[in-house]
């Protein structure tokens, strides 16, 4: 073994610091998508109650009657 190799050997806590590192850069890039996720679940809860909504009032007066009354 030469000096240089000696140097390079990887311990235990070298895997340890960088499976920290990793996980912390995990951890940031899940919570910033979480965020974006929800904030897109309300804004399509929003959409389909609207569409919900308005496709229902439309059905709701094609269907509904009108009576006339006249006197003669």
């Amino acid at each position: 073994m030469s000096a240089a190799q000696a140097e390079e050997r990887v311990t235990t806590q070298d895997i340890e610091t960088k499976l920290r590192q990793i996980r912390g850069q995990f951890e940031q890039t899940a919570e910033s998508a979480r965020s974006g996720l929800v904030a897109a679940g309300v804004v399509g809860a929003v959409v389909l109650v609207t569409v919900a909504y308005v496709l229902g009032r439309r059905r709701g007066r094609r269907r509904s009657t009108v009576v006339e009354i006249r006197r003669v």
